[in-house]
């Protein structure tokens, strides 16, 4: 996967992990992470997330505000992604 996907597919995958524990607002949740951890989970360099992030907000995929990720498009993320939840195993639980 491209930086851009792998970071997507992060998103989404947290998004649904976060869902199912009741720790979002809609299609948002605190990240209170650092570029340079998204770089280390990832495999890319901060710079790299720096501008993918960019790109991502760019596209209308995702809103960053401080440490809070507001995702706009989910199904454009998802598609950016080829995400598909059914690994996660949550049982109907990302439903909430």
């Amino acid at each position: 996967r491209s930086a851009e996907e792998r970071i997507a597919h992060l998103m989404c995958e947290l998004l649904l992990r976060l869902r199912a524990v009741g720790r979002t607002a809609g299609d948002g949740y605190a990240l209170p992470i650092t570029q340079e951890d998204l770089a280390d989970t990832t495999g890319v360099t901060s710079v790299h997330v720096n501008r993918t992030l960019g790109s991502l907000k760019q596209r209308g995929l995702i809103e960053l505000s401080g440490r809070q990720l507001r995702i706009l498009d989910l199904a454009g993320l998802e598609a950016l992604a080829e995400f598909k939840p059914n690994y996660l195993h949550l049982g109907g639980r990302d439903a909430a």
